[in-house]
């Protein structure tokens, strides 16, 4: 049923909101983002009819088993990326303090969509619920000040890894990866609903997300597409390239300008592209994967970014759960040679990756689906009271690991705002 309103932004506060009172919902906000293959403004799922939980192994084919007995059902939820583990001969040993399943789809009770103004309600009564949404009362909490913010590396441990993994590249076992740190606080109780409102103010995204599961929270600022389907079209759009912004104007306009002329910038995008191009080649009709844009330059908040875009025409015989599962993980969080750059991350990082640098998105009943990747994200689990946000970079033969240090604050520089406090380092 189709509704309309005053104010959309107070509907979706609101909406937001009433969501969150669920034990498991889904909130994804293109924040008035739009590009060709938007579907919609806003998607709420909120309660489970039907779920499906599963751990690497055999998590894709129970996926498209459930995608199989609800056809015609809209399903939301999110990829961890140790699902590498099933998709090559990998292992994750490093150490999870988050607990998130592996995979995890839910058809919710009820539906919301929001697109140019008009509200679409999915539900048993959506008249009612359009008047119990409009009602739920907005209550606001303060951070709290009383947990730390830690680094799993020291900046001196940081570069001196980062010159490790160039070794590597030395001799040729890799060209390029994205290197990871995690940073996290124990003993943190904060507000998610507060913090996702906080960080989707000031560092709007198009693929931003609230995902509630159980005591766990996935808040997402996300810039970044990992794979889209329209129609029998698959759309992959990785990033590779950041620069800051500056309040100056002309300051600006030559960080934008630097970063489009950077050839540093430009190899490990196009390293990444031909990743990409690759993994879509498994699920395309032969001669349909090609460059849609390379090297495109998008302004956000808080940086700019270099986005490719990758297309081709999905093969009669690959059904939507195999050309997600082809492509997993993204390219972009990953390296070239993919599985030598992943068996490598693994043996350098220190945390597991678990939900970041996975995928958050929806399958719909008319067969489309669009994921993001899960960056620039709070990850919580609020029964340990653990709070966690990872950050990487691409590592080539030209990197320099105090610049690569460097882009990963940059990159946290939103969530640091949102928490107000700083990262704790160690005293040299």
């Amino acid at each position: 049923m189709i509704f309309k309103t005053d104010s959309i932004s107070s509907f979706k506060q609101k909406a937001l909101h009433w969501a969150a009172n669920f034990e498991v919902c889904c909130y994804l906000d293109s924040n008035n983002f739009t590009d060709p293959y938007s579907k919609f403004d806003l998607l709420i799922a909120a309660g489970i009819k039907h779920d499906v939980t599963d751990s690497s192994g055999n998590a894709f084919t129970e996926l498209a088993n459930f995608k199989n007995r609800h056809p015609q059902e809209w399903m939301t939820g999110f990829f961890s990326y140790d699902l590498k583990n099933e998709t090559e001969q990998l292992q994750s040993s490093n150490a999870d303090h988050l607990s998130f399943p592996d995979l995890y789809f839910f058809i919710p009770e009820h539906l919301i969509v929001v697109k140019d103004g008009e509200i679409d309600i999915q539900s048993e009564d959506a008249e009612d619920l359009f008047r119990e949404i409009n009602k739920t009362d907005i209550i606001l909490n303060d951070i709290p000040r009383d947990f730390t913010i830690y680094p799993r590396f020291s900046r001196n441990e940081y570069i001196e890894t980062v010159n490790k993994i160039k070794e590597h590249i030395s001799r040729g076992d890799i060209y390029v990866t994205n290197f990871c740190q995690e940073f996290y606080a124990e003993q943190a109780q904060i507000d998610p609903v507060n913090v996702f409102e906080r960080l989707n103010e000031i560092s709007p995204k198009p693929f931003g997300c609230f995902f509630k599961y159980y005591d766990k929270y996935i808040i997402s600022a996300s810039p970044e597409r990992f794979l889209a389907k329209r129609g029998n079209k698959l759309i992959s759009q990785p990033i590779k390239g950041t620069a800051p912004r500056s309040a100056d104007h002309q300051q600006d306009v030559i960080n934008k300008s630097n970063l489009r002329n950077n050839s540093k910038e430009q190899q490990e995008n196009v390293m990444i592209v031909d990743l990409v191009r690759n993994d879509l080649t498994r699920s395309a009709k032969p001669g349909t994967v090609k460059v849609e844009e390379l090297f495109g330059i998008y302004s956000f908040e808080q940086v700019h970014q270099m986005i490719s875009t990758i297309v081709c025409e999905l093969a009669d015989d690959v059904n939507m759960i195999d050309a997600i599962k082809n492509a997993f993980p993204m390219g972009s969080m990953t390296g070239a040679p993919k599985v030598s750059a992943m068996q490598l991350m693994e043996q350098y990082e220190l945390t597991r990756r678990g939900i970041y640098s996975g995928a958050i998105g929806y399958l719909a009943p008319d067969g489309d689906f669009d994921f993001n990747v899960v960056i620039r994200t709070i990850l919580y689990n609020a029964t340990a009271r653990y709070l966690s946000f990872q950050a990487g970079s691409a590592i080539t033969y030209h990197a320099d690991a105090e610049k690569e240090f460097e882009e990963c604050l940059l990159k946290v520089k939103a969530i640091l705002a949102v928490l107000a406090r700083p990262i704790s380092y160690p005293q040299p």
